[in-house]
């Protein structure tokens, strides 16, 4: 007998779709009950309870990897349409309403996690019924997920040319040789750019924006760039060229108070820093709904703001900020 849509509608809840919708994601009833605050028996209530419901399967195990099925991968597709149009329908009421109201996602490659929550505090106290959500990634997932259209924005450097993206520059990006204290080079008034590269470079792992910049910076000025060490987080590189490990190229404002203190310190030298831009970026052919509109409204209006602030950032007092 045919599943009838009235028995769908009085059978399913929307606690079930979500509950349903995170085991999918995560592959792991005790990770979703984790980030849903439920126990594993009780995911595995709700998933019995959707399976009773339709007549089918949604996941099975092979060995300890769980899979999902034909029946899985079609409900997942319909609770994405059916929790998009819920909230285009609460953006839609908040607008008649007249205020900005919803979730706005935002992805971030590593390098920007010293500049986004700047934009984010004046942004969240002008628009207090948004609710945002932040997911840290590197370049490569960043770019990935701008394919899949997973969130409403990103924000990078070195905006991806290989498919059409709508991007807006809203703050450089300084790119900054960095020694430890007591380094070799720092006695030195000579230094070249020669002599930094081969001083045990660490850098970051292929396809990151800031290796990309030095690959690029090196390629065009023919410089020889033969790695020390890869690590893969601007923090690590960071405390291993503190720890005297070697030196690295990496962004000025992530590096502020290390700077201040003397715990790192940077050379001068011909070409740098390397100056790219953060820019906020997302598909050409995505409609930006109304939070969207508003945050990217908000950066644009505020970018001298933006300037000026990081440009100071050293000695002016975080309440002073846009």
């Amino acid at each position: 007998m045919p599943i009838t849509v009235q028995k769908l509608a009085s059978r399913l809840s929307f606690r079930q779709l979500q509950v349903f919708s995170r085991v999918y994601e995560l592959r792991s009833y005790s990770k979703a009950g984790d980030e849903l605050g439920l126990t594993q028996p009780a995911v595995s209530s709700q998933i019995r309870q959707i399976e009773e419901t339709i007549n089918q399967p949604l996941f099975e195990y092979v060995g300890r990897r769980l899979y999902t099925t034909a029946a899985a991968e079609r409900l997942a597709a319909t609770i994405t349409v059916i929790f998009d149009q819920l909230e285009s329908l609460q953006e839609d009421l908040s607008h008649l309403q007249g205020q900005v109201s919803g979730e706005l996602n935002i992805a971030a490659v590593n390098t920007a996690q010293c500049v986004l929550p700047y934009l984010l505090r004046g942004f969240m106290n002008q628009y207090p019924l948004v609710s945002v959500n932040v997911r840290v990634v590197n370049r490569a997932r960043a770019i990935q997920r701008l394919s899949d259209n997973a969130d409403h924005l990103v924000v990078m450097g070195m905006v991806p040319s290989e498919k059409p993206f709508a991007s807006l520059p809203f703050l450089d990006n300084e790119l900054v040789p960095l020694v430890a204290p007591g380094h070799p080079l720092l006695r030195r008034e000579d230094v070249t750019v020669e002599d930094f590269l081969a001083s045990r470079l660490l850098i970051r792992e292929p396809g990151s924006g800031t290796r990309l910049a030095l690959e690029v910076h090196c390629q065009m000025s023919r410089q020889r760039l033969e790695p020390f060490m890869q690590i893969d987080s601007n923090d690590g590189l960071k405390h291993a060229v503190m720890a005297g490990l070697g030196v690295a190229v990496l962004p000025k404002l992530s590096v502020l108070a290390e700077l201040q203190t003397g715990a790192l310190r940077t050379l001068h030298l011909p070409g740098f820093p390397l100056r790219r831009s953060w820019c906020l970026v997302y598909p050409l052919s995505k409609h930006p709904n109304p939070v969207m509109r508003a945050f990217i409204d908000y950066v644009r209006a505020n970018i001298l703001n933006f300037e000026v602030f990081f440009r100071d950032m050293a000695g002016t007092p975080l309440a002073n900020y846009p």
